[in-house]
């Protein structure tokens, strides 16, 4: 099982995510919750394309942190 970070954004319409480690996968929606399943069904949807046109899955490189600051 793999991790890949999805980064997460608020929109003028709600909230778009992709992902750095696939380029091309992408999701969007009304609300955060929707916007987070989208994204692993998005990501599982990418992987398995990628497979089935015999490309190479990159592995997650991308890290991410929340760092707090006053």
């Amino acid at each position: 099982m793999s991790r890949y970070v999805a980064l997460i954004e608020k929109t003028g319409t709600g909230y778009s995510a992709h992902v750095p480690d696939l380029p091309g996968c992408i999701a969007a929606a009304g609300n955060y919750a929707e916007t987070v399943n989208l994204i692993h069904e998005a990501i599982e949807f990418h992987i398995e394309g990628m497979l089935l046109h015999g490309e190479h899955v990159p592995a997650p490189t991308t890290l991410a942190e929340l760092v707090e600051v006053s």
